[in-house]
């Protein structure tokens, strides 16, 4: 009696392909689907009937988990790809509503512009301060020169940052100077504005991650932007 061999057992792929191939439309459609729901101020909806015209029969919640699938593994692509940033950060945060209540979205941006990094906090305090600023500079790097506002809550952090260190970052608390970046907030709140506020904290966590993803793209910030690729091409080589 011949001995049944064993098949070789199967590797799952991983990062993109692995949520693709749960996914049953065209690659182009879910990734232009996910890029214009994240870089332009529309709806789910809008995205629905859109496609509709184009003789695509989507479900605007499709539309949501095509986004919540692949906007992790497309910012973990871009932020191996993205360009360093200044060592002098504005920081500021704006509000953003989850399930009806004020949430604060720090954020920072350098003296050119460039995003710094974002983090979607619950509290304004110490401990969102302080957890903000470490996973700034575990992404970019030491920072030569904070500048905050007036916030106790931002400067506190900032301190138990600087604690032991042996060349503290120079902070500053000059509100003007914070204009670059709060100019700079009005981006992505456009884009949040259709949204008509987040239902979950995780959903609002990884939707703005994708917003502030692509609106660095749009800024500039990706390594190969010298090759000519327009926004929407850099996109679309995160899956590459």
């Amino acid at each position: 009696m011949m001995e049944k061999t064993k098949k070789p057992r199967k590797t799952l792929p991983t990062g993109i392909d692995n949520v693709l191939k749960r996914l049953h439309y065209p690659l182009d459609v879910i990734l232009m689907c996910v890029r214009w729901y994240v870089a332009y101020g529309l709806s789910l909806r809008n995205l629905e009937e859109m496609m509709a015209e184009r003789g695509i029969d989507v479900d605007h919640s499709t539309v949501h988990r095509w986004a919540i699938k692949l906007l992790p593994v497309l910012e973990k692509a871009f932020r191996r790809r993205k360009r360093p940033v200044g060592k002098s950060w504005r920081v500021d945060e704006t509000y953003i509503k989850v399930k009806g209540q004020w949430k604060y979205l720090y954020r920072a941006v350098d003296k050119a512009g460039d995003t710094v990094d974002f983090l979607l906090r619950a509290r304004r305090d110490k401990e969102a301060a302080r957890r903000y600023f470490e996973k700034a500079i575990d992404q970019n790097g030491v920072p030569e020169t904070v500048t905050i506002d007036k916030s106790g809550a931002n400067l506190a952090g900032l301190h138990v940052v600087n604690a032991g260190r042996e060349t503290p970052i120079k902070i500053r608390q000059v509100k003007y100077l914070n204009n670059v970046v709060e100019q700079d907030h009005r981006a992505i709140k456009r884009r949040t504005r259709p949204m008509l506020g987040f239902k979950t904290f995780r959903c609002a966590r990884i939707l703005l991650s994708g917003i502030e993803f692509m609106h660095m793209i749009a800024k500039g910030q990706m390594k190969d932007r010298g090759i000519g690729q327009t926004p929407a091409e850099q996109f679309y080589s995160l899956v590459a």
